[in-house]
């Protein structure tokens, strides 16, 4: 397990440990899952369950009714 020394201004480190108590873990865990969630390379499975909740969402053809064709794009 690797170690990683930080250097907090005291505000920040006092935000740290309010949050880290808040969410009842260690501040070595609070920075470590905070690291984990800004690097994820996946979306959370909470946005996997709220596909389709929405039942009055307008359907793509809807959203795009009446936009004009986009202008062609310069090669590159």
């Amino acid at each position: 397990m690797g170690q990683v020394t930080l250097y907090l201004d005291n505000e920040t480190e006092d935000r740290m440990k309010t949050a880290a108590k808040a969410a009842g873990v260690s501040q070595s865990r609070w920075v470590s899952d905070l690291i984990r969630a800004k690097t994820a390379t996946e979306w959370p499975a909470w946005v996997a369950e709220v596909v389709g909740s929405w039942s009055d969402l307008p359907s793509l053809e809807e959203i795009r009714e009446g936009v004009p064709e986009d202008l062609p794009r310069e090669p590159l």
